[in-house]
């Protein structure tokens, strides 16, 4: 105690005494006074409280009068001894700016990670949580797309069930091909008869077609008639499923041979016949008669179909093999228009013995599948139909 009050009293000395040293007058709060003799005395001058909003301006305040509130600093020099001055220590303010400093930069490298961080992938429900969530929180589908999906009719012909009365929903006739509807909830009758609640799974088939049946669905010599032993033994492969009601994605003509796939999934076949596909179709085309480069040329500045001048995008002529004495040509379109590889080769001057479908986008015919025979497509094949969206479930009879 005797040391601090010696220290005191030398500061108070060395401040009252010094000539360079002015002090403004402020305004002082209660005063704290150490006598060390009786003619030395050291003030401290606290800042004022605050004054309640409701009580009335001091006349005798500093901040009415003008005057700045001095709050002092009491440091040690470079030579060991204490001294007043009015702004902080530079030590004091260094720390400071390098704290700020540091906190904008682990700022800027939280913002940074943030940014880079790359989103966790969808987790892996069980199939019990997606059946649950199957039954419970599915979205509900049109009424035409469900009859449709069940086997019914195609879309149009649904809408058109629908809208002769013969479609009831909960007991009431519903008219409108747009009611949200959920087979596994709503009793749906057509015609009399009820709706299966489940619906049966999405298949994908490619079908090596025949010469000779037409891709009508209903008409005799349909290529769907082909899938008459598949869907017969369905039940067997499939106990409690109901049957899919297939049809086509695109035609074929009567005549042409090769590659067509066959469906149940609407959403699938709207996606890769659509023109905004763009997916390419490769023909290989069996000419009378030789070829010549005229002819191809000729092939490959390409004709006018329904009033829209379509072009191929490639053709080539084939080697000649050595057991076939006809020409052949490779014919790539993507447009697809009806009759289209016929009527490049008739503009041309040439005449088709055989035309044969062989690819479709990224997806070739194998050329162990015979005529009039079927495989399932799988999630590569449709991958290269350029179907991506989905995922194929494990397809019934595999």
């Amino acid at each position: 105690m005797a040391a601090s009050l010696a220290a005191l009293a030398s500061l108070s000395s060395s401040l009252l005494f010094k000539r360079s040293l002015s002090l403004t007058p402020f305004r002082t709060l209660p005063r704290l006074t150490c006598s060390v003799s009786s003619s030395l005395e050291f003030n401290i001058t606290f800042a004022p409280k605050p004054k309640p909003a409701s009580s009335k301006p001091d006349p005798d305040s500093l901040a009415d009068s003008g005057q700045q509130l001095f709050i002092p600093w009491i440091v040690r020099g470079d030579d060991g001894k204490l001294k007043l001055q009015s702004h902080p220590p530079a030590r004091l303010l260094h720390e400071m700016a390098k704290a700020d400093t540091k906190a904008k930069a682990n700022k800027k490298k939280k913002d940074t990670a943030a940014k880079q961080r790359v989103p966790a992938a969808e987790p892996k429900h069980s199939k019990a949580a997606r059946r649950f969530y199957n039954e419970n929180f599915r979205e509900s589908q049109r009424l035409s797309k469900v009859l449709a999906a069940a086997g019914v009719a195609s879309r149009r012909s649904s809408e058109q069930l629908i809208f002769d009365g013969k479609v009831t929903v909960n007991g009431s006739v519903c008219n409108t091909p747009q009611t949200p509807v959920d087979p596994g909830r709503d009793i749906i009758y057509v015609n009399g008869r009820r709706l299966p609640k489940k619906l049966p799974p999405k298949v994908y088939l490619a079908l090596n077609k025949p010469k000779g049946y037409i891709c009508a669905a209903g008409e005799n010599k349909s290529v769907l008639g082909l899938f008459d032993d598949y869907l017969k033994s369905w039940d067997k492969r499939n106990p409690g499923t109901p049957r899919p009601r297939l049809f086509t994605v695109g035609r074929l003509d009567v005549a042409t041979t090769g590659l067509i796939v066959v469906t149940n999934d609407g959403d699938f076949a709207q996606s890769i016949s659509h023109p905004s596909a763009n997916l390419t179709k490769e023909y290989i085309a069996v000419i009378e008669g030789s070829v010549s480069k005229r002819n191809l040329i000729a092939i490959s500045e390409g004709t006018v179909i329904d009033g829209v001048h379509c072009t191929p995008d490639s053709v080539e002529l084939l080697p000649q093999q050595p057991e076939m004495s006809r020409s052949r040509l490779r014919i790539v379109v993507h447009e697809g228009r009806n009759h289209e590889v016929r009527e490049l080769v008739k503009k041309a001057g040439l005449e088709i013995h055989s035309l044969k479908r062989v690819r479709i986008g990224g997806f070739r015919l194998p050329t162990n599948l015979g005529l009039g025979t079927h495989m399932e497509l799988r999630q590569g094949d449709l991958s290269a139909l350029g179907w991506k969206t989905k995922k194929v479930a494990a397809t019934a009879g595999r």
